[in-house]
């Protein structure tokens, strides 16, 4: 029988997997620590790891799961840069990741973060529990006829783009490979500077790469239409997040829309509220009113979490029955 220890496990992983794992009826050990190199010796004697985007999977991981017998590390993610891929091909690892879920779930959350913010939802939330039902400060835009610039047209980006068409937004973006049915949409491909200075709205939706690391930095900042909604739910060191706190206090960027965070591991996936946020810059965003943070769940529905668990057992099944996936992940890819 197929052991699998599965680190970083919160309730309802332990719930969609178990259900995605009722025909393989594989032994399944949820485990809530996160993976380093403190906690790998967990998983001895286990061939599958199961894995989540913030677990460290670097070669001194690998090195301890490799000598323990582990043969697989199946990411429950799209994004794979927490790991050490070269390392994991020279231990004989093999790597495997859920490369598409559900688009729309993180397409509709972006659609949230835009609509929220334009319309200052957020903060009249707040007041209106407070018994305050005053308009002063809620003055909203309308995002129809705005121009939408959209950083990566793949999979999610091209929902994003399918959702503004209905809004009558016009849609320029930017990608080395341009999505035919963006152009289909009316997309207007641009480079990153024009796209910068002529969006009303700025939405990424790009991999984190070497190229695409701090893509928005103090340099793209100063290029961006002032009053701009700047919006992440790709990587969070996609974004300069310093750089972004000085656009904010000088009111470049007019609202900011976050579920991703450069420094989240640590923080995001867990309840601090009875804890002082030991990470400055986090908090230091957390006092701006035009700024609206979610913990990285544009993913977070029972959709994508149903994919997400079906294609983690698949794969899972598949490199213990073949020894290889269809989803699996070369030294040569890059993180989501």
């Amino acid at each position: 029988m197929t052991r699998v220890m599965i680190f970083s496990a919160e309730p309802y992983d332990v719930e969609f997997l178990s259900a995605a794992n009722e025909a393989a009826s594989y032994e399944l050990n949820f485990q809530p620590a996160r993976l380093d190199v403190s906690t790998a010796r967990l998983a001895d004697g286990y061939p599958s790891v199961c894995v989540f985007v913030h677990d460290d999977v670097g070669r001194d991981v690998l090195e301890v799961l490799a000598e323990q017998g582990t043969r697989h590390v199946a990411l429950r993610s799209a994004g794979f840069n927490n790991v050490d891929l070269e390392g994991a091909r020279e231990l004989g690892i093999t790597v495997s990741r859920v490369p598409a879920y559900s688009p729309h779930a993180v397409a509709e959350h972006t659609l949230a973060l835009i609509l929220s913010l334009s319309r200052r939802v957020h903060r009249a939330y707040a007041r209106v529990r407070d018994g305050n039902f005053s308009l002063a400060g809620l003055l909203g835009f309308n995002i129809h006829e705005k121009t939408v610039g959209i950083i990566g047209t793949g999979a999610i980006g091209t929902v994003v783009a399918e959702l503004l068409s209905g809004f009558g937004c016009r849609t320029i973006g930017h990608d080395p490979l341009p999505n035919e049915r963006c152009l289909e949409l009316g997309v207007e491909y641009v480079s990153l500077e024009e796209l910068l200075s002529a969006s009303d709205v700025i939405t990424i939706h790009c991999p984190l790469t070497p190229d695409t690391f701090h893509l928005i930095d103090r340099d793209a900042l100063a290029r961006v239409k002032r009053g701009v909604v700047l919006i992440n739910t790709s990587r969070g060191r996609v974004l300069d997040t310093k750089a972004v706190i000085e656009a904010l206090k000088r009111q470049e960027i007019g609202y900011l829309g976050l579920d991703v965070y450069e420094e989240e591991e640590g923080v995001f996936f867990r309840d601090l509220s009875e804890k002082v946020i030991q990470d400055d810059v986090l908090s230091r965003l957390l006092t701006f009113p035009n700024v609206l943070i979610t913990g990285h769940q544009a993913f977070f529905t029972k959709e994508a979490m149903t994919e997400i668990a079906n294609t983690t057992m698949a794969n899972i099944t598949s490199v213990a029955e073949t020894g290889t996936s269809p989803n699996e992940v070369s030294s040569g890819g890059a993180g989501a």
